[in-house]
């Protein structure tokens, strides 16, 4: 298993305004599955693309363990990629676009045959052996181009939003089946979403990129329970955020002063809660409020709730939501185990 560590990485493509990537410092561990999350323009393609070796950074270094494989090109460096397109050679069946590189690797044709079997076999599709790409379905075709990056046994190995194509039911039988092969195989994997439910579901840790910077990288309860900012509160679904002081254990803020769990630090700062975690009801911190909207989600009811001036939303199961009505007078409560102090934002008062 080999670590992967990206230091001072930066990038900047020519015209552009700004640059693709700053300085990006990340290690992923050896035999784990981070996500390289962002939204679109973060920098995450274009970090794939400098550890694979498609295009040169500006600047900083690519790592395998103590090995830079910066200016190594790529069928030398020990990385597989698998693009969200995936690029199978349609003259090619199943098992011929599986076994490609290890014919271009010279191996004889009776190991190509019994390492394009076994890895078949992992990816469960030893019945369409013969088949040609125009006969797969979507997610048939994915699970043919991990197949071709992994029977190679690389390093790393890098997957570029490899569900974004599938529809949902693919997509959850697609995000198991690479949980299973990574723990299986035990390769340093890193995958590029911009999803993060997928990332959560998928890795042992995320590392998530705003505007081509490393804003936080950590297990992915951390990112709704510890985020490092507001931004990345906000990205996570973060909707609920408060100014003002913590000290002596209580943060006194436009709601009054709230009871915060032991630990947290003292001075400014802004108070945020999730959704899902503010509780309808008597209870610790306990607030009135007046329901402003109701809105059924499916497996969720959002309130919509205006407190002491103050615009609240909470996440709520269906039942506890369609009970009540815009107008409606009800008590609510913030535990103090739910309630994170993020740092003020530049210039705030």
């Amino acid at each position: 298993m080999t670590r992967l560590t990206l230091k001072g990485l930066a990038k900047r493509y020519a015209g552009a305004g700004q640059a693709a990537l700053h300085g990006l410092d990340l290690t992923v561990a050896s035999g784990s599955l981070t996500a390289l999350l962002g939204p679109s323009g973060s920098g995450k393609t274009t970090t794939m693309k400098l550890i694979a070796g498609l295009i040169a950074p500006d600047a900083g270094d690519i790592r395998l363990d103590d090995r830079s494989i910066r200016d190594l090109p790529p069928e030398r460096r020990g990385v597989a990629m698998v693009f969200q397109n995936p690029l199978l050679f349609p003259h090619l069946t199943v098992a011929g676009n599986v076994g490609f590189g290890l014919r271009m690797r010279g191996l004889a044709p009776d190991r190509i045959a019994a390492s394009v079997a076994a890895m078949l076999a992992r990816v469960r599709l030893s019945d369409l052996a013969d088949r040609r790409p125009a006969q797969l379905s979507g997610g048939q075709a994915q699970r043919v181009a991990l197949a071709r990056a992994l029977v190679l046994r690389p390093e790393v190995l890098l997957l570029d939003e490899p569900l974004s194509s599938l529809d949902a039911t693919l997509r959850d039988e697609m995000r198991g089946l690479i949980r299973d092969l990574q723990r299986e195989t035990g390769i340093t994997t890193l995958v590029v979403t911009h999803d993060q439910a997928e990332a959560v579901a998928l890795a042992d840790r995320i590392a998530l990129l705003l505007d081509g910077r490393l804003v936080q990288h950590d297990r992915p309860e951390a990112f709704y329970r510890r985020p490092a900012s507001e931004a990345v509160a906000r990205f996570f679904g973060g909707v609920n955020f408060l100014p003002g002081k913590a000290r002596g254990g209580r943060f006194d803020c436009a709601l009054g002063a709230l009871d915060l769990a032991p630990g947290l630090p003292e001075g400014p700062g802004l108070l945020t809660i999730r959704p899902e975690a503010i509780r309808l009801g008597p209870g610790p911190n306990p607030l009135p409020a007046r329901v402003q909207a109701v809105t059924f989600l499916g497996t969720q009811t959002r309130v919509d709730l205006g407190v002491e001036g103050f615009a609240l939303q909470a996440l709520v199961a269906p039942e506890a939501g369609l009970p009540l009505s815009p107008g409606q007078e009800v008590t609510v409560s913030l535990p103090p185990s739910a309630l994170w102090l993020l740092p003020r934002p530049e210039g705030a008062a």
